[in-house]
């Protein structure tokens, strides 16, 4: 990852109706859920779900495939470990002691190999 995908990434993140709808993705799993789905959940008018879920994809946040007359979308665990590894790789300036296992601490709670893979 470098700074301009890593740029990307947080600036999609960085509206509450595209963040609200990445957090229902990732706890959906890889097997995702329906873009009608996501916008009646988070009472967003499909249109503005549809734009939204476009941008986080563009971001390479979500992926996305039909399934009949509908589209999935799921959260792209790969991408967002990588931007995760982008923002903590020169943690505490070089005495990682300080950060610990920041990684595995931030995915440990609510990240199983059930959901996330």
């Amino acid at each position: 990852m470098n700074d301009d995908t890593a740029v990307a990434a947080l600036s999609a993140l960085a509206h509450a109706d595209r963040l609200a709808a990445f957090r229902m993705l990732v706890r959906a799993g890889p097997n995702g859920m329906a873009s009608g789905e996501i916008a009646e959940a988070l009472s967003i008018p499909p249109t503005r779900m549809s734009f939204h879920l476009a941008t986080l994809e563009r971001a390479r946040l979500l992926r996305s495939w039909r399934d009949g007359r509908r589209i999935l979308y799921a959260a792209s665990y790969d991408d967002m470990r990588q931007l995760l590894a982008f923002l903590t790789e020169d943690c505490c300036s070089g005495n990682p002691e300080i950060c610990g296992n920041l990684g595995a601490d931030l995915l440990a709670p609510s990240c199983s190999s059930e959901t996330c893979s």
